[in-house]
């Protein structure tokens, strides 16, 4: 475990040390602030005390926000020579799979934490649900382990970056609207895995306030696939650039 995390410190150092986080933060509050207080379905525009402007726009932001974090993690590591460098110390791949994994996470969940301020101003304009706020939180979390371990099994598999940034997205299209739009066209059986791989239907029913455990699995089983694709990539060292 402490290896994992001096990953993690390491990568967390590079972020500010390369603005990267600043610029990540301050684009994510700048877009997230104006389509939720002054833009389009803002909360004063549908005139309810809801945190769903929100958490429609961020749903959009980190997708293709994620990806741009993610695509330097592993093939810069490997363009460069350095990921051979780690592996030559006390560490092994899920080490250096789950430490920038956690970096990236605890970027994403400093970025949703300075929107709490968004939560507290909702709470003087009117009622608010509560339990709706942290559900929707709790939906943005999952979302984007999600979406990172997507990020990094796309970066190992690739030592130029834009490959990995695009290879990310396209992944990320698949559960976000292709087998939601699919799962439209299927009945039966078929129709309804599709709607279960469809990411926007867990989120959505998280996000509104319901939590299920069904839900909750699939985000970590996504997460977990995606983090194994990645460590089983970096142990083969056989990949095609």
């Amino acid at each position: 475990m402490n290896s994992i995390w001096i990953i993690a410190k390491r990568e967390l150092n590079s972020f500010f040390d390369s603005l990267i986080a600043y610029i990540l933060i301050v684009v994510f509050l700048g877009l997230s602030g104006f389509f939720t207080w002054l833009f389009g379905s803002d909360i004063f525009f549908i005139g309810q005390a809801t945190l769903q402007p929100f958490f429609s726009i961020a749903y959009w932001t980190l997708f293709f926000f994620i990806p741009a974090l993610t695509m330097r993690m592993l093939a810069e590591e490997k363009r460069s020579g350095t990921l051979e460098l780690l592996v030559t110390k006390p560490l092994n791949d899920w080490d250096v799979v789950l430490g920038k994994f956690i970096a990236c996470l605890v970027l994403i969940g400093i970025a949703l934490l300075l929107t709490l301020p968004y939560y507290i101003t909702l709470a003087f304009i009117g009622p608010v649900d509560h339990g709706a706020v942290w559900s929707g939180y709790l939906g943005m979390i999952l979302m984007s382990m999600t979406y990172i371990s997507i990020g990094l099994f796309a970066s190992s598999i690739t030592t130029n970056q834009i490959v990995a940034f695009l290879l990310s997205l396209f992944v990320g299209v698949f559960f976000l609207i292709i087998f939601d739009v699919l799962s439209n066209n299927f009945t039966g059986m078929m129709g309804q895995f599709l709607s279960y791989l469809s990411l926007s239907t867990h989120y959505e029913s998280i996000s509104r306030g319901v939590i299920d455990s069904k839900d909750i699995i699939y985000f970590l089983s996504i997460t977990f696939f995606g983090l194994m694709l990645a460590q089983t990539v970096l142990s083969k060292r056989n990949i095609v650039e």
